[in-house]
């Protein structure tokens, strides 16, 4: 009977009892980081359009994009931005409500596990 040659054995690798040793492929499985969701809400002072930019800006959306997913904040009082994990969603927070501060308006964004 034929033995597979397996290169993780060291040839005459025996332990005195005649077995030869085996390698198991002990592979461990990576498990995906968590995703966070990033919001936009909805204020009654933050003007439209400086939400627009901040979509454009930020998130990298087109014009037209940005102004449907302003409507829907508008409309709904939240929306999903983007979904990104921790430390990015934990970014654009950060710039979005740093930006909105700097320009003196309540825009506020905020993230949550998905």
């Amino acid at each position: 009977m034929a033995t597979r040659f397996d290169p993780w054995i060291a040839a005459g690798s025996e332990d005195g009892d005649g077995d030869t040793g085996t390698v198991l492929d002990a592979r461990t499985k990576t498990k995906k980081p968590p995703l966070y969701k990033v919001l936009i809400l909805n204020d009654d002072y933050t003007p439209m359009e400086f939400v627009v930019m901040v979509l454009e800006r930020f998130f990298g959306l087109t014009h037209a994009q940005a102004f449907e997913l302003m409507l829907t904040v508008h409309k709904k009082g939240v929306a999903v931005v983007g979904v990104f994990s921790h430390e990015i969603a934990e970014t654009k927070v950060a710039q979005v409500m740093d930006f909105a501060r700097r320009h003196q308006h309540p825009l506020q964004c905020t993230m949550e596990k998905e």
